[in-house]
């Protein structure tokens, strides 16, 4: 059901996304990291400390479920740790309806409770979406994505699904409230997606503004919700607020206080939750309600989508996400989570092609692979500045007692200086360069490493076929990887 709600919202913002799409791929420009003189190995700080164990793994999830042993095999070489999708159908016809949790996917036509035996046995987290409202609760007749007439009929199904899902065998502990439920949305849109009030009409053109949006999802859908899952020890993710909405509308619903309720939003939301930004939007959140609370974290629980068009859209993502989430104290492996919308599909942009005959890896999908299989250690921030050659950018990453440095370059000789490395002490050290989407390792005269006293220096040749888009001007993604002699 989730897939079919996506569709829906896909026709009506792709061009919003495509525009944002070209944006974002300029706002990927990753920064340098600034730090004072280190070894090769650990830094000994308290941040850094703190974050020892966290893995590129932990922060990767994706939308849907893994259907099979394969489909798991694949999710385990992708990295992908999370999965995420609906919970229902609850009571779809009637009050008098018995209510069922039991079922999961378009149009609820799948078994929930060994989907979520199977994750946890492979080691893959779940998240259930907590929505919509029956078409006989709906305050817009016959629309699910309106808020429900009997606020009762909502907390009986959240109940409902909470009770059974937060026990044993399931054990869940994080459950998602609604999906993009907001007001007026930038684009010219005057209702959102997936929250319809008074007004609505399927015809974009002849809908008016749903002038108490937000006021009625905190009161009759989130505060209630939230209240439910907290009481069974289960923590709040955030709706998904859309990347239309505005972060600055975000932030000024998170902290309406109810007067209802006599509390803010943000008083029951344990993982702020957004959809599609780049990494660097997530700073405000983040100095406003995680580095001191009251919230555990940052999720985005949608991303990618036609953004994956570009193949550098995902391993360039994750890695700058987990250089970010590393100088934010990553002290918890379920702070950071961000989850690709959609992993199977039949667009060449999803990370596998569902088949016939089977199932294989889109180019996405196989930059994953390498990013998982590149970056396989446990993280640490690098600890000084880099220093590019021309037309060159890229940032860093410890991975247990390896440098990975993640560089998007044009072609021709490029280069890139770290100064305040000292070099592994009695060892040589080497270096590779390897294709950012095929895991191809370039041959050794195309690269060198010089060290000397605490400066690091590689060269590296960058081909004349790069991996990047040819919409764009050319650029071709790799990592560059310094490691100690075995």
């Amino acid at each position: 059901m989730l897939t079919r709600w996506r569709r829906y919202q896909v026709r009506n913002v792709s061009g919003r996304r495509r525009a944002l799409s070209k944006l974002a791929a300029l706002a990927a420009a990753m920064l340098p990291l600034a730090r004072p003189t280190a070894s090769f190995a650990a830094v000994a700080d308290s941040q850094l400390q703190a974050s020892r164990g966290r893995r590129i793994t932990d922060m990767l999830g994706t939308n849907g479920w893994a259907g099979s042993a394969s489909d798991l095999a694949m999710w385990r070489e992708m990295g992908l740790t999370w999965g995420r999708d609906s919970v229902g159908p609850g009571q779809p016809d009637s009050p008098r309806d018995p209510m069922r949790v039991d079922r999961t996917g378009v149009q609820y036509n799948s078994e929930l409770p060994p989907v979520v035996i199977r994750n946890n046995r492979n080691g893959v987290r779940s998240l259930l979406l907590l929505a919509y409202t029956p078409k006989w609760n709906a305050s817009v007749p016959g629309d699910s994505k309106s808020a429900p007439i009997d606020v009762d009929a909502w907390k009986r199904y959240v109940d409902a699904v909470v009770r059974k899902y937060a026990a044993p065998p399931y054990n869940l502990r994080h459950f998602q409230i609604w999906n993009e439920a907001a007001g007026k949305l930038s684009g010219g849109q005057v209702q959102a997606s997936f929250w319809h009030g008074p007004h609505f009409n399927e015809d974009r053109k002849l809908s008016r503004p749903y002038e108490r949006a937000m006021q009625d999802y905190v009161e009759r859908i989130h505060l209630p919700a939230a209240r439910i899952i907290r009481s069974y020890g289960a923590y709040v993710v955030y709706g998904g607020w859309p990347d239309q909405g505005g972060l600055d509308n975000f932030r000024r619903w998170l902290e309406y206080r109810s007067p209802l309720y006599d509390e803010r939003m943000l008083d029951q939301v344990d993982y702020i939750d957004t959809h599609y930004l780049p990494v660097h939007e997530l700073d405000p959140l983040y100095e406003q309600y995680v580095k001191h609370g009251p919230a555990r974290g940052i999720w985005q629980t949608e991303i990618g989508d036609t953004y994956m068009k570009d193949p550098h859209y995902l391993p360039r993502y994750f890695f700058e996400f987990a250089a970010w989430a590393l100088d934010r104290e990553w002290n918890d492996p379920n702070k950071y989570v961000s989850m690709i919308y959609h992993w199977d599909g039949y667009e060449p942009f999803r990370l596998t092609h569902r088949g016939p005959p089977a199932r294989t890896y889109n180019v996405s999908g196989q930059s994953l692979v390498v990013l998982r299989r590149t970056v396989a250690g446990s993280l640490q921030r690098f600890p000084a500045p880099l220093a590019f050659g021309g037309d060159t950018s890229g940032t860093a990453v410890l991975s247990d007692s390896d440098i990975v440095i993640q560089v998007s370059a044009a072609t021709g000789w490029r280069s890139v200086t770290a100064t305040g490395v000292k070099p592994p002490a009695a060892r040589t050290a080497t270096v590779e360069m390897i294709d950012g989407l095929t895991g191809a390792r370039s041959d050794g005269e195309n690269i060198a490493l010089t060290w000397k006293d605490a400066t690091l220096n590689v060269r590296f040749k960058v081909p004349s076929e790069v991996n990047g888009p040819l919409a764009k001007p050319p650029r071709h993604l790799a990592y560059i990887v310094v490691r100690r002699a075995a």
